[in-house]
């Protein structure tokens, strides 16, 4: 993985950032010190973009390509849609990263330091920058959650739909189908053999 400082025209931000509507938290020059902190990561499929377990402070942009989200050797999610911003969470838990990010083909992610921003911006000298800042995670927060929140619905109606489906190939009295029992033929004695009588001469 390579690593370049992020060079941009002033005011004027790439599409893929442009895609991101959390980022209508900045103003124009607020963006642009974002911008300016951060770092371009030209990565090569398997490399880490972050690692379950580290402690690091930055939030990425994927520009292009495609990453997977790893816990432990599961992948539990993929990041494909161009704009999409992940690893938010370390601006509000300050704690280890619980999964890691990794490259599933070329990708292209964009690199923000958060806890540069806040050294160039002290919350005491810039309240509005750190407003901006926490609305911008708060947002990226929420879409998350309602993306959750519609995914648990569709595994709620698929679970229903299943059990209902299990219950309608039961018989009514919920007793499993057998199949009919075969008579046995019934063996007959078989008939004595009468003696005729002798004749009379």
């Amino acid at each position: 993985m390579k690593e370049f400082a992020y060079i941009h025209d002033e005011k004027n931000s790439p599409s893929p950032l442009r895609a991101v509507p959390a980022l209508a938290s900045f103003s124009d020059d607020q963006l642009d010190d974002v911008l300016n902190s951060s770092s371009l990561l030209q990565c090569e499929p398997g490399d880490h973009i972050i690692k379950e377990g580290s402690i690091d402070s930055r939030i990425y942009v994927l520009l292009s390509g495609e990453l997977e989200v790893r816990v432990g050797t599961k992948k539990v999610a993929a990041i494909t849609r161009i704009g999409e911003v992940f690893g938010e969470l370390a601006l509000v838990n300050h704690d280890k990263r619980l999964a890691s990010v990794i490259a599933s083909t070329k990708a292209v992610c964009l690199a923000v330091d958060q806890k540069f921003l806040q050294d160039i911006h002290p919350r005491e000298e810039d309240p509005d920058f750190h407003a901006a800042l926490y609305e911008f995670v708060a947002r990226l927060v929420v879409r998350k959650l309602e993306a959750t929140s519609r995914r648990l619905a569709e595994v709620e109606k698929e679970l229903r739909e299943l059990k209902e489906a299990k219950a309608g190939a039961k018989p009514v009295d919920g007793k499993a189908a057998s199949a009919p029992k075969l008579k046995r033929p019934v063996k007959r004695a078989p008939a004595k053999a009468v003696r005729k009588p002798a004749r009379v001469r």
